[in-house]
């Protein structure tokens, strides 16, 4: 990492027109408040299927808004069944598009991209804390040390998904750095009988382990382990502000960047 994210977000001096996907919601919510109060961007609009009280206009629907024009990023934080529709709305009209709704997999959002003109930018992230994308970074590093590695993400009881897309990139990441490595550790074949999926859905060969109840936000922990020693990599985020500086600098960062980018780590890194 060579930059912070308030290092890398200078205004430009235009002004960012900003559609907020999901905007009644509560993450949606806070974008707009976290966009309302950037010196460098302006809500353009919000969409949401039951819209609530706002400043600003809002639309049911992605290309409701399009057709009315007038807003250069689309950020989307509504449900997994709404973003890929909304983005195949989006991209081919040439509408940059920052998204925090988990649940796509690699290949729908390469078709996605694909769908896109030159010079537009779809960035997906995972998660848009700088904490989780360093504790992700670490884990990274870690993992060529260690032959066992497991992740436990905790989240809200109404998340949608499960597991959460920051524990299925960390879990991709660790694998990526073991180099094909296969962990030794007893798997699903030790889970007794009426306990299946106690030890959790293998991604990439990687155990994840989702958690689900009222009292968390977003708290994830990776638990390495070698003979003799353990190192555990923890993450929490007890307000979604700790989301804002991310968003932004995702709403700064795609107009100059085009085709698919996966990852805040591809910006704090500008």
């Amino acid at each position: 990492m060579t930059a912070s994210p308030a290092a890398a977000t200078e205004p430009s001096g235009a002004m960012i027109r900003v559609a907020i996907a999901g905007s009644s919601g509560r993450m949606g919510q806070a974008v707009a408040e976290a966009v309302a109060a950037a010196d460098d961007m302006e809500i353009a609009c919000g969409i949401d299927l039951h819209p609530a009280d706002a400043a600003y206009s809002v639309h049911r629907t992605v290309a409701e808004a399009v057709d009315a024009g007038g807003f250069d990023v689309l950020v989307d934080f509504t449900q997994p069944d709404a973003v890929a529709g909304n983005l195949a709305c989006a991209l081919p009209a040439g509408i940059d598009c920052v998204v925090g709704t988990t649940g796509l997999a690699a290949d729908e959002l390469e078709r996605l991209a694909a769908l896109a003109p030159a010079g537009t930018c779809l960035f997906y992230a995972p998660n848009f804390t700088t904490g989780a994308v360093l504790m992700m970074e670490f884990a990274k590093a870690a993992a060529p040390y260690f032959p066992e590695a497991e992740v436990i993400e905790m989240h809200h009881c109404n998340k949608k998904d499960a597991p959460s897309g920051t524990a299925l990139r960390t879990a991709q990441m660790i694998a990526a750095a073991r180099g094909g490595a296969v962990s030794q550790a007893p798997g699903r074949e030790t889970e007794v009988p009426g306990a299946e999926g106690a030890r959790g859905a293998l991604v990439d060969g990687v155990p994840v382990h989702s958690v689900r109840s009222m009292g968390f936000v977003a708290s994830q922990e990776v638990v390495f382990g070698s003979l003799g020693q353990t190192l555990t990599l923890r993450h929490d985020s007890w307000d979604r502000g700790s989301y804002m500086p991310g968003v932004l600098l995702g709403i700064r960062s795609v107009g100059s960047r085009e085709g698919l980018v996966v990852g805040l780590e591809n910006f704090m890194d500008a």
